[in-house]
């Protein structure tokens, strides 16, 4: 009898740990680029001089931005404050959000990124954390 729920239990098992490997790789993907955009902030704002002009901000601001950005991305990949570090991470990405629509770029590059970047903090989060799943029970 043991070894036929075994066997059944066997593609859960299988499909729960592809689960948990895809949503280790979305979630390493966004603090990778939370925390490539976050160095570049603070280590080489030339570099995104004209998209800081473009949205209104000022220079100096990337001091300021570049260090909330890091600590995001670091909250979001330690396992004990990742739920605290994906709300923060998604409310700075809704904040670039909201910076784009404002100056009237609807559906630019940065806004499709900062999108599918939050989508996959949650995504990633949903798939390694059976916590998320409890609380959203989106796969049965």
């Amino acid at each position: 009898m043991s070894k036929t729920m075994n066997l059944h239990q066997l593609p859960e098992t299988m499909t729960l740990q592809r689960a948990l490997w895809a949503g280790r790789i979305m979630s390493a993907f966004v603090v990778a680029a939370l925390m490539a955009d976050g160095t570049i902030q603070l280590f080489a704002p030339a570099q995104i001089a004209g998209m800081l002009q473009e949205t209104g901000f000022a220079m100096d601001l990337t001091r300021v931005v570049g260090p909330i950005i890091l600590a995001c991305a670091i909250l979001y990949a330690i396992p004990a404050t990742t739920v605290l570090g994906a709300i923060l991470v998604t409310g700075f990405l809704g904040g670039a959000i909201c910076a784009h629509v404002r100056i009237g770029e609807l559906g630019a590059p940065p806004e499709i990124i900062s999108l599918l970047l939050g989508a996959m903090t949650w995504g990633g989060l949903y798939l390694r954390d059976p916590r998320i799943r409890t609380i959203l029970p989106l796969i049965h």
